[in-house]
This record gives structure tokens, C-alpha cells and sequence, in this order.
């Protein structure tokens, strides 16, 4: 299993502010996924990949594993490879997390236990 990449982001300080510092020098898979109000993605588990969330807009409510809680806009959260895991969005605007896949990136990697939208 992969390092919790959570950890020691680097963070640099500027003049005109700061920039945080994910990943360097390494294949890695980035996205931006919205989800709408009331919405949530399935419960879901990666054989091959592990992720990290930067929340960006919300807050959203995250599982990973047996825990859930709210996590808000410049908060991470790091879902280590097999982990079962689901994003949702309790409020009342379009929320927005980056998304960043380590290992290999493969949407039919996606074995959904729980969903929604009925989907397989």
C-alpha cells in the first residue's frame, strides 16, 4: 500500500501568498470531480490505484472505510488502495474536489458495492 500522501505536503511561502505542493516527478492521475446538491457518488473501492482528495469547494460528507465525516474546501483525504470509500454533497450548491490517483488508472477499476444510480 502507498504512503499516505496527505502528509507532508509542501507548502511554500511567496511574497504574493503560497502554493501547496501535492506530488512531483511521479505518474499520477488528475481530476476535478463536482458533485451537485443531494448527490453522491457510489460506495466504491480501487484494487490498483489509491487516491487524494483536495476538497476545493463545499463542504463534503466522505467515507473511507468505517469512518465518515465532513471535510471542508482545503482539507485533504487520503483513500489508500482497496479501501472502500464515497463522496457526497450535503449542501446546497455544486461542490468541487481535485481528485489525484496514484498507481494505475483505470475507470473499470471501479467495483461499486453500494449505488445510487443502480448502476453495476
Amino acid at each position: 500500500m502507498q504512503r499516505d500522501r496527505t502528509r507532508g505536503i509542501l507548502v511554500e511561502e511567496r511574497p504574493w501568498g503560497r502554493f501547496q505542493q501535492f506530488t512531483t516527478g511521479e505518474p499520477v492521475t488528475v481530476k476535478v470531480i463536482s458533485v451537485e446538491p443531494g448527490h453522491r457518488l457510489s460506495l466504491q473501492r480501487h484494487a490498483h490505484r489509491s487516491e487524494m482528495w483536495h476538497v476545493v469547494d463545499g463542504p463534503v460528507e466522505v467515507t473511507v472505510g468505517e469512518r465518515s465525516w465532513s471535510v471542508a474546501p482545503g482539507e485533504q483525504v487520503w483513500v489508500p488502495a482497496g479501501a472502500t470509500h464515497r463522496l457526497g454533497n450535503p449542501g446546497d450548491r455544486t461542490a468541487r474536489v481535485l481528485e489525484m490517483a496514484f498507481g494505475h488508472f483505470d475507470e473499470a477499476d471501479i467495483e461499486r458495492l453500494e449505488d445510487d444510480y443502480t448502476r453495476g
